[in-house]
């Protein structure tokens, strides 16, 4: 049997669709350390603040099925140009936003823009390299270039926030498009093997409608932003809008998404890991960017300074999954990152802040490092399972997973931290019942009320705040730790089969 095609091109190719992609995953963590600079300059509410930060993800979860398929039906390549526009056009409008509700549209067109280039870039990877070998490589730098990029947000909205206004946070897109778009444009090939069937508009506005609704039902019901009512009645319609999306799939001759990726319990592997850990890494960084300023005093920069070896230990994780997997198995790397990380996790939910010494950084970077590992091996056993052709259709399955953990995780985290914030916080007795229920929501809220009381009043409120904080975080990354662990578990049982589908031997 002869060996496959080798594109001369494919190592350029790489470099240009991970440059594509590094905008991307920049803006799902950017944000993170400027919470505090946002509400003050945009007089963002809190939920408008997390709306502003999780309307990215969530909605890239409910697209990139549907951006995935389309890309399997008419080309990675035009999908990929059509995206790189969108979202260079959508950065300029949120650096310039005038407002939270316009950040936040702009943010939905950001998230239209990413969820057409994300499955894309995957696809790619798995057309460009048929060999098993060359493949693990090519989706190990993909993942160094995911994770770092997620890791670096915090530090770039940091430094950025030093010297300029907020929406310099997304300016900074453009000039990475202008350069990545000609790129893409000239090196990718014209001529694509895609699949046949028409693009159904309709299954894909059951797939985000249903998507959206169901998250946001979570979001509201963890909350406690809606009543009891409303939330089940947004749940059941996100439901029915499920159900009617697989069973349209499953009647179908040509369906927007294969169920049959499902059988395979490689990519259900995949998928989970790509869940938890993004939505781990993702609720980890904005709980630590908002200690780190709100409870130890440091600046935007100095946050991201802290945050540095969660970044650089991302940026080998990626590579370092491809060899662990060549040398020990996917199974067992892929298990054993997870259980790693989530013993630093629960470290981390101990350790001083005020006084980190080597330790804590040290846990920072084996977080980061482990979890990268997950997620590239993720990507591993996802597209190591499907056949090229299906590459775009799988990428966006993985994709989802990235966004939609990302999405959840800052829920989640969230709503725990404010949970456990309000029960955890003693306020002083002689404040005002309006201002006391309104610092009880948040540390965020804590701080906006102590601006408006006395110094002395105000100092005892902040420090009561920063006590209950760090005790919501203590409990936080212990309930993350558990979740990691027994993720890590269930993982080594469903990779128990794994076989890579290609030219192994090529």
């Amino acid at each position: 049997m002869s060996a496959p095609y080798r594109d001369p091109k494919r190592w350029m190719i790489l470099v240009a669709v991970m440059l594509a992609f590094l905008p991307v995953v920049i803006d799902m963590t950017v944000l993170h350390v400027a919470v505090p600079t946002l509400t003050q300059s945009l007089g963002a509410s809190s939920t408008q603040v997390l709306w502003i930060i999780d309307i990215y993800p969530l909605l890239m979860a409910g697209l990139l099925v549907p951006m995935g398929t389309l890309a399997d039906r008419i080309g990675n390549r035009k999908v990929l140009l059509a995206g790189l526009l969108i979202f260079g056009i959508a950065s300029v409008a949120a650096a310039f936003s005038q407002s939270a509700p316009m950040l936040i549209i702009a943010r939905v067109l950001l998230a239209l823009g990413g969820s057409m280039i994300v499955p894309c870039v995957l696809g790619i990877i798995r057309r460009t390299f048929e060999n098993d070998s060359e493949r693990g490589t090519a989706l190990g730098l993909w993942g160094m270039v995911g994770s770092a990029g997620a890791a670096l947000g915090p530090l770039i909205g940091g430094g950025l926030l030093e010297h300029f206004w907020w929406g310099s946070v997304f300016l900074i897109n453009v000039p990475v498009l202008l350069l990545v778009a000609p790129a893409c444009y000239f090196l990718l090939s014209r001529a694509e093997v895609t699949t046949q069937g028409k693009w159904a508009i309709g299954q894909a506005l059951l797939l985000i409608a249903g998507m959206i609704s169901l998250v946001y039902a979570i979001k509201a019901g963890a909350g406690q932003s809606q009543s009891f009512e409303i939330v089940l009645a947004i749940m059941a319609f996100g439901i029915m809008m499920l159900s009617l999306f697989v069973r349209k799939q499953l009647r179908s001759g040509n369906p927007m998404l294969d169920l049959s990726l499902f059988s395979h319990p490689a990519i259900v592997a995949g998928i989970i890991m790509a869940l938890f850990a993004t939505g781990a890494l993702a609720g980890v960084e904005l709980t630590l960017a908002q200690e780190l300023q709100y409870v130890v005093g440091k600046t935007p920069l100095e946050a991201g300074i802290f945050m540095i070896p969660i970044m650089v230990a991302a940026a080998i994780g990626g590579p370092i999954a491809g060899l662990l997997s060549k040398m020990f198995g996917l199974r067992l790397a892929a298990s054993l990152s997870l259980l790693v990380s989530a013993v630093a996790l629960y470290y981390l939910g101990c350790a001083d802040f005020h006084d980190p010494g080597f330790a804590v950084p040290t846990a920072l970077a084996v977080v980061g490092l482990t979890l990268s590992i997950a997620l590239t091996a993720s990507s591993i056993a996802i597209m190591g399972s499907v056949e090229a052709e299906k590459g775009g259709a799988a990428g966006s399955l993985e994709g989802t997973g990235y966004e939609l953990g990302t999405g959840l995780g800052i829920t989640f985290f969230g709503v725990f931290m404010a949970s456990v914030y309000s029960r955890a916080i003693e306020i002083p007795t002689d404040i005002a019942l309006p201002l006391a229920q309104h610092a009880y929501r948040s540390i965020g809220d804590t701080y906006l009320v102590a601006s408006e009381l006395s110094v002395e009043h105000g100092a005892d409120l902040i420090a009561a705040g920063k006590v209950a904080f760090s005790a919501a975080h203590v409990t936080l990354l212990s309930v993350a730790a558990a979740m990691i662990a027994a993720l890590a578990i269930a993982v080594y049982f469903l990779l128990a089969g794994y076989r890579p589908t290609g030219n192994a031997a090529n």
